[in-house]
């Protein structure tokens, strides 16, 4: 993709695929999720993950798979009321990007 994706949008992205299911879901899937959008390294989103969860916007948690602890991630109340922000911001900056580029703009 061309276009550089700002920490804000990233934040947005991920809250918004750990917020898909209520217990909350794993580091990998979560970056598989994220994929779906944008091209992410495991080594990008880990930094994510724990910058959202000292804003208290997600909780950790392990839990054992197959002999292993796998830590899983799930949305706070925070980290939805952040959530809804993104997702209010996103519609309005996107409809005035998709306008521009499309000539419906009018100054």
């Amino acid at each position: 993709m061309v276009f550089n994706t700002g920490a804000a949008l990233l934040d947005a992205i991920v809250l918004a695929v750990v917020s898909r299911t209520k217990e909350g879901t794993y580091g990998y899937k979560i970056t598989q999720d994220v994929r779906q959008a944008i091209n992410i390294s495991e080594s990008t989103l880990y930094p994510v993950l724990r910058r959202l969860q000292k804003d208290d916007c997600l909780e950790a948690y392990d839990m054992e798979f197959r002999g292993r602890n796998r830590r899983y991630y799930k949305i706070t109340e925070k980290g939805a009321a952040q959530l809804n922000l993104y997702q209010s911001e996103w519609k309005k900056y996107s409809s005035r990007i998709t306008s521009v580029l499309t000539g419906s703009y009018h100054v």
